[in-house]
């Protein structure tokens, strides 16, 4: 089974980095471009057939592991 899990700061955290691109966006002369925020992919490969338990594997690993719970969130998408 592959996945994709998306990690991104919370609304409610401030992004500097996302700042700076944006800045530096503007700067270029983009000045159609309002938001920019940074975040985090990850392309996994896990070796099982049931959907359901590759799934809660995966959420216990984005959630332990992969992302800070208090200033991310994550979402999974399972490749069919």
């Amino acid at each position: 089974m592959k996945a994709k899990i998306i990690v991104n700061l919370k609304e409610i955290v401030l992004d500097p980095q996302g700042e700076t691109i944006l800045h530096s966006l503007n700067e270029m002369g983009y000045d159609e471009i309002k938001k920019v925020r940074q975040g985090k992919i990850f392309f996994i490969e896990i070796d099982e057939s049931d959907e359901e338990k590759g799934r809660k594997k995966l959420e216990e690993i984005a959630h332990k592991v992969l992302s800070n719970p208090v200033i991310e969130t994550y979402t999974i998408e399972i490749e069919k």
